[in-house]
């Protein structure tokens, strides 16, 4: 039986915004279910019981702050809240009393996508094939994914900073968010803030926050990320590609549990537990000069390393029935598993991009296949084939100049357009790769 699609209720008073709501997520997979305030948006939980909920703080007849406990004390049901910058103080508070996450306007759709992912991560299963071994949202039953799920339940109840260690795509920020969800501090704020992804200049205002008129461009008092995750966690990812003359104020912060907004004169006390991550070695980064050896010493406090995907075999037939339960959910199939062949071709892979690399496979799998089980030919040709993925075969005659672009981008293409992944693969810094591409003219999302 083909499950049936993820059910979504948007509610927002402008029309343009719905539509345009409506089309991508239809897009996607979703059923899409709109209204425009917060009486039609009870009504449609009424009558329709969305499964998530997205929807804008200003309404014209209630907050949607004031909304949000009606929309979800029948079931648990997750709301993305949607906020203009004026209202992200509001948000942050919603986000204190339930609300799963916000997003600012113009909305970021691949983050929003993103944010959906994580949001059906929470729900229950709708296929009544029960939970699949893990801790949290963190699936396996190998070796390594036992002793971590042993550490994490004893770093969790320990109110004090963190480092997660991993290569590109062994899911940091879901350790992290689990973390957070079996300590003391799971009812307030998660805030993530990734360092590599950040514009440069941008850094210090987004950790920091910002007062009217600080610098051009800031048109009004803004609350940084510290203050977004007051009484909560911190998530600091790629830490090792934070400024380093943004270091010892990060490190200032940590010691005396006080922030300053950039163009203030008073400090504001925050209450934050910090976990920072990084795919590069501390000590190398230390050595190279990119992470202070004091902040280092202070975040790792707990040192948890994970396992790339190679080293966690064990786990690969669990974590592909999980994605395609979730890959069925999300596109409304019906695959129903693994053909013969596919669990070994798996497992012959590398899998340099990790867990996040499978994820891609399995929904492109997924998306091929429909129903019945995957065949090799549902596999991209890289794992069919048992080629290597990062073989990159340059033709006769190419410039130094055309091979390094050729370099560049297949090894961005390898590591899911990760920059900063991609420039610890190639012994570079992550501002050379965004200058090579801006040379090249493309625009890449991504970190």
């Amino acid at each position: 039986m083909t499950p049936s699609p993820l059910k979504i209720l948007v509610v927002d008073d402008e029309e343009a915004m719905q539509e345009v709501l409506r089309t991508r997520l239809e897009s996607s997979g979703y059923s899409v279910f709109v209204g425009g305030s917060g009486a039609e948006a009870r009504e449609k939980v009424r009558q329709v019981d969305p499964d998530l909920i997205i929807s804008d703080v200003v309404l014209p007849d209630i907050s949607g702050l004031d909304l949000m406990p009606s929309l979800i004390e029948d079931r648990h049901r997750p709301v993305i809240l949607i906020t203009g910058f004026g209202t992200i103080d509001a948000a942050v508070e919603a986000m204190k009393n339930g609300a799963h996450d916000f997003l600012t306007k113009p909305i970021d759709y691949v983050k929003l996508e993103q944010t959906l992912e994580r949001a059906q991560a929470t729900l229950p299963s709708r296929d009544g094939d029960g939970n699949a071994p893990g801790l949290g949202e963190l699936i396996g039953q190998s070796a390594p994914m036992k002793a971590l799920f042993a550490e994490l339940q004893t770093v969790a109840v320990r109110d004090t900073a963190a480092l997660i260690t991993g290569e590109s795509g062994t899911g940091k920020e879901l350790v992290a968010r689990t973390i957070h969800a079996l300590s003391p501090r799971r009812a307030r704020p998660f805030v993530a803030l990734n360092a590599a992804a950040l514009p440069e200049g941008l850094t210090e205002s987004e950790l920091f926050g910002h007062e009217k008129g600080a610098f051009t461009g800031a048109v009004s008092s803004r609350p940084g990320c510290f203050e977004m995750a007051n009484g909560g966690t911190l998530f600091l990812d790629e830490i090792g590609e934070m400024p380093i003359s943004l270091q010892p104020k990060l490190l200032r912060i940590l010691e005396e549990s006080k922030v300053r907004r950039v163009g203030a004169s008073r400090t504001i006390d925050v209450d934050v537990r910090v976990i920072a991550a990084t795919n590069r070695q501390p000590d190398k980064a230390i050595e190279e000069g990119v992470l202070r050896q004091d902040l280092y010493y202070r975040l790792g406090v707990f040192n948890l390393e994970l396992a790339p995907l190679r080293e966690r075999r064990a786990d690969l037939s669990l974590l592909c029935a999980h994605f395609i339960q979730q890959f069925n959910r999300k596109h409304g199939l019906a695959v129903t598993g693994l053909g013969p062949e596919v669990l070994a071709k798996l497992e012959e892979y590398s899998w340099p991009g990790n867990v996040r690399e499978l994820r891609n496979v399995m929904e492109r799998a997924v998306v091929l296949a429909e129903k019945g089980t995957i065949g090799t030919s549902h596999l991209p040709t890289a794992l069919e084939e048992g080629a290597h993925p990062t073989e990159i075969v340059l033709p006769p005659g190419v410039t130094a100049e055309e091979a390094e672009k050729i370099v560049i981008l297949r090894t961005l293409e390898t590591v899911g357009n990760n920059k900063a992944e991609a420039a610890r693969r190639l012994g570079v810094d992550v501002k050379t790769i965004r200058n090579r591409l801006r040379s090249y003219g493309i625009q890449m999302p991504g970190r």
